[in-house]
C-alpha cells in the first residue's frame, strides 16, 4: 500500500472519529445544561428554605445542612442534604425508627380489630399519613438530585469528548501535511527517500 494513501485513510478516519466526539460534546453538553435548569426550575418552584442552624439538633444535621442554612433550595445537593438530614430525621424521631411500611401494618391490623381504642388508632393514622408524606417529599427531593447528577457526569463527559475531539483533530492536521510532503511512490515500510518521506520528518 502506499504511504500518502494510508495517510489518507488515517485522515479521514480520524476526522470522522472527531466529528463523532464533537457531536457527543455537543449533546452531553446539552443534556448537562437542560437537566440543570429543570432542577433549579422545578426545586425553586416548591419554595423550599433551607432550615437555619439553630433549628438542627445533632452534630451530622450541621455537618450537612449549615452550609446551606437559610438559602432557598435550587440545586440538587441541598435537596440530598434536606431529604436525609432533615425529612428523615424527623420521621425517624416521630416514628422511634420504624419505617412507613411498619406502621401501616399496624394500623391495617389496629383498624380491623373492633377492640382497638379509637384514640391510639387515630394516632397510629396521622403517623401513617407523616410517614407516607415524608417518604413522598424524600422520594422526589432524591430523584432531583439523582437527575442533577446525571447532569454533572454529562457535563464532565462533554469536556472529555471535546478535548479528545481537539486532540484528533491537531493530529488529523499533522497526518494532513504528512501526507501532502510523501511522494505518491513511496510504499508502506520503504525506507525514508531524501527529499520526500525525509523531507517531512
Amino acid at each position: 500500500m502506499r504511504r500518502k494513501t494510508l495517510d489518507g485513510l488515517l485522515v479521514a478516519t480520524g476526522s470522522v472519529v472527531a466529528l463523532v466526539l464533537l457531536a457527543a460534546g455537543g449533546l452531553l453538553f446539552w443534556a448537562n445544561t437542560f437537566i440543570d435548569n429543570q432542577v433549579h426550575d422545578q426545586l425553586a418552584m416548591q419554595a423550599i428554605t433551607m432550615p437555619t442552624k439553630d433549628s438542627l439538633e445533632t452534630q451530622a444535621q450541621h455537618d450537612a445542612l449549615d452550609q446551606y442554612a437559610g438559602q432557598q433550595m435550587t440545586d440538587g445537593d441541598q435537596a440530598k442534604a434536606y431529604a436525609d438530614h432533615y425529612i428523615l430525621v424527623h420521621m425517624n424521631e416521630a416514628s422511634g425508627g420504624q419505617t412507613y411500611s411498619e406502621v401501616s401494618g399496624q394500623y391495617i391490623a389496629m383498624s380491623q380489630d373492633p377492640k382497638a381504642d379509637p384514640k391510639k388508632l387515630a394516632e397510629l393514622g396521622q403517623l401513617r399519613e407523616t410517614l407516607f408524606m415524608g417518604n413522598t417529599l424524600r422520594g422526589l427531593l432524591l430523584n432531583a438530585y439523582a437527575f442533577d447528577t446525571m447532569g454533572e457526569i454529562a457535563g464532565y463527559a462533554a469536556i472529555a469528548s471535546f478535548a479528545r475531539a481537539g486532540m484528533l483533530l491537531v493530529l488529523v492536521g499533522l497526518g494532513a501535511v504528512h501526507m501532502r510532503r510523501t511522494s505518491p511512490e513511496v510504499e508502506v515500510g520503504a525506507p525514508h527517500q531524501r527529499g520526500t518521506v525525509g523531507a517531512a520528518i
